[in-house]
């Protein structure tokens, strides 16, 4: 399983504290320090919906300015995400077809079935 994070989020911290306790194997991607590509992104911003993908809540997106924040889609998301990666709401969980994103009760029952 793959987890994107970012290195200075609370939540992806425990997450990753988390996924250590339970024995799950992971490898980190840190969003800022290692980008991230468009080719992995796209699939994923469909899994999830771009409403899920694009943490509306963020310092990065109220610092966008509000053309960009207006009329989204799928593609005009994405490449938000490609340009400003903290964008992306984490952590993000994916093993094979299966994407998962937060870290909740929910998504920790599922990452224990993958």
């Amino acid at each position: 399983m793959k987890v994107y994070t970012l290195k200075n989020c609370d939540t992806c911290k425990k997450a990753l504290k988390w996924l250590d306790t339970q024995g799950i194997s992971f490898e980190n991607h840190d969003v800022r320090a290692d980008g991230v590509d468009p080719t992995w992104l796209g699939p994923v911003v469909e899994a999830l919906g771009w409403e899920v993908a694009v943490n509306r809540r963020s310092t990065t997106w109220r610092g966008l300015p509000d053309a960009d924040k207006q009329n989204l889609d799928t593609a005009k998301a994405t490449a938000l995400l490609v340009a400003n990666p903290t964008l992306l709401k984490r952590p993000v969980f994916v093993s094979g077809d299966t994407v998962l994103c937060g870290f909740d009760a929910k998504t920790q029952a599922a990452l224990k079935t993958i």
